[in-house]
């Protein structure tokens, strides 16, 4: 049996692993999107300090504060993320939603 068949993978995508990994003895940059990150390495720890310092601070909080020190501006789902990634989280900012007579009722 093929090991494209044996993984259920399709054979272009195994053909595609092999050749990089040919290349340069690598294979994990096949599995990007195509497009730069947005964040560095270092970047993602300075994210990761922050949030270990302030455990109530926001992604939106974080994100802000990234911008401030280095000049990246990312979005509050990519600290999100990021963050995730390495099993940290950060706080969604609250929204107040004004109570109606349905969330009322007893």
């Amino acid at each position: 049996m093929e090991v494209f068949e044996e993984l259920e993978i399709v054979q272009s995508v195994i053909s595609r692993l092999c050749q990089r990994f040919q290349d340069d003895g690598n294979v994990s940059r096949c599995y990007s999107t195509g497009h730069p990150r947005a964040t560095t390495l270092n970047e993602n720890r300075y994210l990761a300090v922050i949030a270990k310092r302030n455990k109530r601070t926001t992604s939106s909080d974080l994100s802000r504060q990234l911008s401030s020190a280095t000049g990246t501006t990312v979005s509050r789902q990519t600290v999100y993320i990021r963050l995730g990634h390495i099993g940290l989280c950060a706080l969604r900012p609250v929204r107040c939603v004004p109570l109606t007579a349905i969330h009322c009722r007893l």
